[in-house]
């Protein structure tokens, strides 16, 4: 159906049911969730586009006993996942949470199918993060998003929020893990998969979005870009509605419910430094993720959570690259878990198994040397030579063509430490250990290539371990590497239902939180791709469900 031009709002005339702070994952599926329930819904979010995290996100959901594991014969259940997460997730985590997390998440998996029309897809080799732990799985708890068509959007079309990387090359997880882009990134069908581009065509977290983005308006759900909420309004102790900066002014919008649904706080200096363990130098969110969120819930009194931990990943930066008008920071997926690659710090020494998940991979980055009084790994390399050169892409780096700018090299590895300020003794003594580990094919120091996640990242082709390769042939090359996050984890803290929790205990009447602006059950773990997204659509979906039953007792 062909869908209203977008058009400035009168919102103090809108009068919705429900006000949702943010456009991710977890607005989105609330705004749905809602709007099916016969709710009058406002969505503001304060970027020029629709989308945010999730947008620029691989779009995968993880879903513990989902359909299609039972579709393919594969055995989960509730209590085995319970066990898994609550490994992973530590102390940090309410137990409450965790349940209501795992509890939902396939109900609401398959009510957000219904609505969009479109079933996720089986992912039945893709690990989760920390397999080898007790109840975890070597695959199908993941789910990925069909592609998606961008031109059934109509005039929306330009709000939906696009991957500025690889945005340009849509493909579905299935797709890439079939074609092995990683090991092998020239031997896809990448002129096919550009035209789709071309021709509208959007995948992972852009095709969630879309899709869910369509439903919204097609169920009459109303969105204000460029509408930073950034105040809570109260009456009696319950949230009334909101302060909203839109077209100029600031405008009073009054709901009995509000959700903050608009992601963490990574972007936002001041915050980072007083509440993260470390503040990330390269964040990899969209630069609108700047707290407002956790600044509205402080200011009515909410309980805090999980605020010193962050949905960490390396990150690498090509100068010059811009997004909303500020650097670009690329996450660093897949390079440092292939053959022929190392990460190590100033003193030429590696300090982290490389092919980890990307959040576990940075907490060596985060450690404090009492004796030396510094984080000795804080400053980093991704270290390669001319066999990875020649066989993987190093970053913006395309095999036969010449190193960019950025790429510090050098034809002896003391030329290229020499280049970086590294100790080069340390370095080539590094070099030389992770050699004859090559030769083994077992990596004594840190155990790089044993656990099934790591082997799914690496080169099958290399049959001792696929993680591992010589770093032998020049020229040595090597790119910055900086703690990095997709989102930080900590927030307001919620009940079940998604309810902000004051500090004395009880819910704040009229205020829910989702997604990154919630304190995260996830603790200081991440279970497996799509956790983010998992938790954010589910107390999305959750919250919706509360606030339309409790319309409904009115």
């Amino acid at each position: 159906m062909p869908f209203e031009a977008p058009k400035a709002l009168n919102l103090k005339e809108l009068q919705p049911d429900v006000l949702i702070v943010g456009s991710g994952a977890a607005g989105m599926t609330a705004a749905i969730t809602a709007a099916v329930r016969g709710l009058r819904v406002l969505v503001c979010e304060a970027a020029s586009t629709i989308g945010g995290t999730t947008a620029v996100s691989g779009g995968v959901l993880w879903v513990p006993t989902n359909d299609r594991m039972a579709e393919l014969g594969m055995e989960d259940d509730l209590e085995t996942a319970l066990t898994y997460v609550q490994k992973i997730a530590g102390d940090k985590a309410s137990p409450d949470q965790l349940r209501a997390w795992l509890e939902h998440v396939p109900q609401m998996a398959r009510d957000v199918e219904e609505q969009l029309g479109e079933k996720f897809l089986a992912l039945p080799t893709y690990p989760d993060y920390q397999p080898e732990l007790p109840g975890g799985k070597t695959g199908g708890r993941s789910l990925d998003n069909a592609l998606f068509q961008t031109h059934d959007l109509g005039d929306w079309r330009p709000l939906l929020r696009k991957n500025p990387i690889t945005g340009r090359m849509p493909m579905t997880i299935g797709e890439a893990m079939n074609w092995g882009v990683f090991s092998k990134p020239f031997d896809f069908p990448y002129q096919d998969v550009a035209a789709r581009a071309k021709a509208g065509v959007v995948h992972g977290g852009a095709a969630l979005i879309g899709r869910s983005l369509r439903r919204a308006l097609e169920l009459g759900v109303q969105f204000a870009v460029n509408a930073r909420v950034r105040e809570l309004t109260q009456q009696d102790g319950r949230v009334t509605g909101a302060l909203v900066e839109y077209e100029g002014a600031v405008h009073p919008v009054e709901a009995p419910a509000v959700l903050l649904a608009s992601g963490g706080f990574e972007w936002n200096e001041e915050l980072s430094r007083t509440f993260l363990h470390v503040r990330p130098s390269h964040p990899t969110s969209p630069p609108s993720l700047r707290g407002d969120a956790l600044s509205m819930a402080r200011s009515v009194g909410a309980e805090l959570g999980n605020m010193s931990d962050a949905w960490w990943v390396p990150a690498v930066e090509v100068p010059g690259e811009q997004y909303d008008e500020q650097p670009l920071f690329r996450s660093e997926f897949a390079a440092r878990c292939l053959p022929h690659s190392m990460i190590v710090n100033q003193q030429g020494q590696r300090f982290v198994n490389e092919a980890l998940n990307y959040n576990d991979v940075v907490k060596p980055f985060l450690d404090f040397d009492p004796v030396a009084y510094e984080r000795k790994n804080q400053q980093a390399w991704l270290v390669v030579d001319a066999d990875f050169l020649k066989r993987y892409m190093y970053v913006t780096a395309v095999p036969g063509r010449p190193l960019p700018d950025y790429v510090r090299s050098g034809e002896t590895l003391e030329e290229l430490a020499e280049k970086c300020g590294m100790n080069p003794e340390g370095l080539v003594a590094q070099v030389a250990r992770l050699n004859g580990f090559v030769e083994t094919g077992v990596d004594e120091e840190f155990h790089r290539g044993e656990g099934a996640f790591e082997r799914f990242y690496g080169d099958p082709r290399y049959e001792k371990n696929p993680n591992l390769g010589t770093i032998a042939k020049p020229p040595f090359c090597a790119v910055p590497i900086y703690i990095g996050a997709i989102g930080t984890k900590g927030g307001p803290k919620t009940d079940a239902h998604a309810r902000v929790l004051h500090m004395k205990g009880e819910p704040i009447p009229g205020l829910y939180a989702a997604g990154n602006a919630q304190a995260s059950p996830a603790g200081e773990g991440y279970p497996g791709a799509g956790s983010t997204i998992s938790i954010a659509m589910t107390f999305g979906w959750l919250a919706a469900r509360h606030i339309a039953d409790e319309k409904a007792r009115v």
